[in-house]
């Protein structure tokens, strides 16, 4: 098995792509190890010091670290990716509910913007920030700001900020003229 490994515009988060697929469905964000009982790969990952943040896609895995170097992280990532696979484990446990957040808001008068607002972010943003390691998704719109939850590498990038006010919120100013700002949550 050959892990490939990408960097991303967050220096704290790496990308693993071990070749093969990793989470069906829903991307998952673990913050913590308490957050990661639910997935075999994740709580194996929060087991090496240093590792703060794992966040499971399609075909990668974005691990994220508080200090040390990459150099010294990288092998022990690679081994635990790679134990996890050889062993038949699942990457989520039988039972685990499907992704947990908050509750979306919204009123029920602006629910045309909104679909549009998730539209725009699944067909024009969330290719991109994919590619990046990680994931934004619509958690509320009032008064015309919308709010985003920023997860795997866009959560703590020093970028992200940059995506959302000059990248993120133009384009849903553009093509919904209700939309006034956009926020983190």
């Amino acid at each position: 098995m050959f892990i490939q490994t990408e960097a991303t515009p967050n220096p704290a988060t790496m990308k693993f792509l071990p070749g093969r697929a990793v989470l069906a469905g829903e991307p998952r964000n673990f913050r913590n190890e308490d957050e990661a009982q639910v997935s075999p790969l994740a709580r194996r990952l929060f087991e090496i010091d240093g590792v703060t943040g794992v966040f499971l896609a399609d075909d990668y895995v974005a691990v994220t670290k508080a200090d040390g170097e990459w150099q010294h992280l990288k092998p022990a990532i690679l081994g635990v990716i790679m134990e996890h696979y050889l062993s038949g484990q699942p990457v989520l446990d039988e039972g685990a509910s499907a992704k947990v957040q908050g509750e979306e808001f919204f009123d029920d008068a602006d629910e045309e913007i909104v679909e549009t607002i998730k539209e725009l972010l699944e067909t024009r943003v969330q290719p991109a920030v994919a590619q990046d390691g990680g994931n934004i998704t619509f958690h509320g719109y009032r008064d015309g700001v919308v709010f985003l939850n920023m997860e795997g590498a866009c959560s703590g990038c020093p970028s992200s900020t940059a995506t959302l006010k000059h990248g993120i919120e133009n384009l849903l100013r553009h093509f919904i003229p209700e939309v006034v700002e956009v926020r983190p949550v």
